[in-house]
């Protein structure tokens, strides 16, 4: 059974400033396969008391929370490498 996904207002605002097609093709993409496969090949848990696992999409970096008992994805952030753990 698929997980829903759903994205913090913070990051759906940096998806729609995207103005690089082929990028934000990429970056939904890999956001929609989550619910499918919220623990893909490549991600990586996050140090800290909270749940939150982390996928690479070249230089840019997909930060999200797994809630497996209501089956939800929820995205935190999306950014660039350097600004998103700040």
């Amino acid at each position: 059974m698929p997980y829903t996904v759903s994205i913090n207002p913070k990051a759906e605002k940096f998806l729609a400033a995207v103005r690089d097609a082929k990028l934000y093709r990429r970056l939904r993409k890999a956001v929609d396969e989550l619910s499918f496969a919220p623990r893909p090949v490549g991600c990586l848990k996050m140090q800290g008391d909270q749940e939150l696992y982390r996928i690479r999409v070249g230089d840019y970096r997909i930060i999200y929370e797994v809630r497996d008992r209501q089956l939800v994805v929820l995205v935190v952030r999306i950014g660039n490498r350097r600004e998103v753990y700040r």
